[in-house]
């Protein structure tokens, strides 16, 4: 893909197909699941790290490992137990001797967090302060050990399975930790005719790992490319009126969020939006951001950002009901203009 010397239409055009063949890799591996792979590759493109959450079976680290032989990055995966530590994670400085005996030195051992493709398999089966080791590498990108900081090599991305918190022997992932990943994307059951599918690929012959199909540079262009994309103040100002009504205490509230909800969304929140709406437009070949793409990504972008009241818990008021209600009451057109409509 040579950005340079090729004309805006071409370019997305490029970045549109490398994107489908990406996709065409994966599904030579996972059955179906199309909505969770379109989803990932949002992250993907954005830059930001994806939880995938699911019963277990569903195909989440299938989907990862695939996305990972696809990629031309380093793939390390990390299995999350109970008795899992921090320095299992980010590694540790261990005391070696020198050739001959000559003398000692500290040498630093790199746990699995070195990688660019890090499969954090079921991360809430570990304690909240394992679970805490990957704050720092998910938001800024290094990790500290024995007081050195290490940067990580670009592309980075944590692409964490999780099975429903009310299974036994799961950890609910600290607020801080959610808000660090840029989707939250639900693994559903397959239908009928994928499990029949998927019974016909891993009952057979082993199914071969696709080649490589983006290089470590490919990844790199998609994502500063993304960043390209053109958002519109309009769109921007939505963007900021779905966060702002996600909040009980904002006059912009709907009465469904006053009464279920206890924390909304914040910037971080507002961000995803615009970032994954970017990806939606580069996928789609387009230089700009719409409403529609807004509102496609909003329930991965939020669901993990909005915090529950007691009493929404005990009603049975899911997060997505109410995202739903804020996309339904939250107009596209701020309110003035709806006024001025109105009135005109």
């Amino acid at each position: 893909m040579n950005h340079a010397t090729t004309p805006l239409e071409s370019v997305l055009a490029d970045a549109a197909e490398a994107c489908q063949r990406l996709r065409n890799a994966i599904a030579t591996v996972l059955v179906g699941q199309d909505a969770v792979v379109e989803q990932v590759l949002w992250g993907i493109i954005a830059g930001g790290h994806v939880l995938l959450e699911g019963a277990p079976g569903l195909g989440k680290t299938l989907l990862v490992r695939t996305l990972a032989s696809a990629l031309d990055l380093e793939f390390r995966r990390i299995q999350f137990t109970p008795d899992l530590m921090p320095s299992d994670v980010t590694g540790t400085t261990v005391l070696v001797t020198e050739e001959g005996g000559a003398g000692r030195r500290f040498s630093l051992h790199k746990g699995p967090i070195f990688g660019q493709v890090i499969l954090a398999d079921e991360i809430n089966r570990a304690t909240p302060k394992t679970q805490s080791a990957l704050l720092e590498a998910m938001q800024e990108h290094a990790v500290t050990i024995a007081g050195q900081r290490h940067v990580l090599e670009e592309p980075f991305f944590v692409l964490a399975t999780e099975n429903p918190i009310e299974m036994e022997g799961t950890y609910p992932l600290p607020e801080a930790q959610l808000d660090r990943f840029l989707l939250k994307v639900l693994v559903p059951m397959p239908t009928e005719d994928e499990l029949t599918q998927i019974l016909e690929r891993t009952t057979g012959n082993e199914v071969e790992p696709p080649s490589k199909v983006l290089t470590q540079e490919d990844v790199l262009r998609l994502r500063s490319l993304c960043r390209s994309v053109v958002v519109a103040e309009p769109i921007l100002r939505y963007a900021a009126r779905l966060v702002a009504a996600s909040d009980p205490l904002s006059s912009s509230a709907s009465e469904r969020t006053k009464h279920a909800v206890r924390y909304g969304a914040g910037v971080r929140g507002a961000q995803s939006l615009i970032l994954a709406a970017k990806s939606i437009a580069l996928l789609e070949g387009r230089a700009h951001v719409a409403f529609a793409d807004v509102q496609k990504v909003a329930l991965p972008a939020l669901r993990h950002r909005i915090l529950r009241s007691f009493e929404g818990e005990a009603d049975g008021i899911a997060t997505d009901a109410v995202i739903r209600d804020l996309l339904q009451a939250v107009s596209c057109r701020p309110s003035n203009v709806d006024e001025a409509v109105r009135k005109g």
